[in-house]
């Protein structure tokens, strides 16, 4: 009997694998005082992967990656995760090696609160084409703003 389901790559373990190499990673990483520093390391018909790094106090606005699946490892730091749980958002705090997977309507915010710069390698499927930021009112989801590949980043 012939499977016609495709096998799922796990994303967590390719972030973990880019993370775990720096050398391979096409320039050194980079801290930008005005904003995060991101750069793309791999993509291919599977997945694609980035780079990110976060001095203290940069994060991301409550976003989703547009349909697309992920999972990010923090490499150096600690990064803050924030999830909407009813009326609140809920925050877990990341350390180094500690990741999370997670799947295409995924909504979360990411932020370093550390008093160190942080560093994270990201993978998604399929490649990024567009993410939603949301505000987050009275425990609701609002569309502030939807961002394309291209022209966002």
């Amino acid at each position: 009997m012939v499977s016609l389901s495709r096998r799922r790559t796990d994303l967590l373990a390719v972030a973990r694998r880019y993370a775990a190499d720096p050398a391979s990673w096409p320039e050194p990483v980079r801290f930008d005082p005005v904003e995060r520093w991101y750069r793309r390391l791999a993509g291919g018909d599977e997945h694609e992967v980035w780079l990110l790094t976060w001095l203290p106090g940069q994060g991301t606005d409550l976003h989703d990656h547009g349909g697309s699946s992920g999972a990010f490892v923090v490499v150096a730091g600690a990064l803050t995760e924030e999830i909407p749980v009813g009326a609140e958002l809920r925050p877990a705090t990341l350390a180094v090696g500690q990741g999370r997977r997670f799947g295409p309507r995924y909504v979360h915010r990411v932020t370093n609160r550390g008093d160190q710069p942080a560093v994270s390698v990201h993978a998604y499927s399929p490649a990024l084409l567009r993410m939603t930021r949301y505000d987050f009112d009275g425990g609701r989801l609002r569309v502030a703003e939807v961002a394309e590949a291209g022209v966002a980043w």
